[in-house]
């Protein structure tokens, strides 16, 4: 399983492209698909992005979900019809489709924020002021976190 930590800025040029941070590229492994998925964020101003194999396992999600459902059909339409397969180049870099770099306001630079198994991509200027709101929520609500089993232990 991929796991994606940290925050990284990276500068973005003019035709779009920037650079996978080489940890998030080196979490990706031996993926079936050299690069990345992307898509945008049905909550946030931001870029979601996951590997091919993430994209698979949401993919299995949304097949648990009554055929033809309105959450089936509006996940499907919100996540899959808008996802994006992001090829690195031999630098590690990708191209940022104008669609989402529109979506998250990315101009000349691109945060990569590790949200564990997936990642998202910021304006990095957007992501502070957003993570200030986050931290102070977990604070207000004395938000905690239980940790799932070790199945291997068990």
């Amino acid at each position: 399983m991929s796991l994606f930590l940290s925050t990284y800025i990276n500068k973005v040029d003019k035709k779009g492209r920037v650079s996978v941070p080489a940890t998030f590229r080196a979490a990706l492994g031996k993926e079936t698909f050299n690069g990345i998925i992307t898509f945008r964020s049905y909550k946030l101003d931001a870029i979601e992005a996951c590997s091919m194999d993430r994209m698979k396992l949401i993919s299995e999600s949304v097949d648990t979900l009554d055929l033809f459902s309105d959450d089936q059909d509006d996940l499907t339409a919100t996540i899959f019809a808008d996802a994006h397969q992001l090829a690195f180049d031999s630098d590690g870099r990708i191209m940022l489709p104008d669609d989402l770099r529109q979506h998250a306001h990315i101009d000349d630079r691109a945060a990569f924020i590790g949200h564990g198994a997936t990642f998202q991509i910021w304006n990095p200027d957007a992501f502070t002021k957003h993570q200030h709101t986050a931290r102070q929520r977990v604070h207000d609500r004395k938000a905690t976190l239980r940790l799932k089993a070790d199945d291997a232990k068990s």
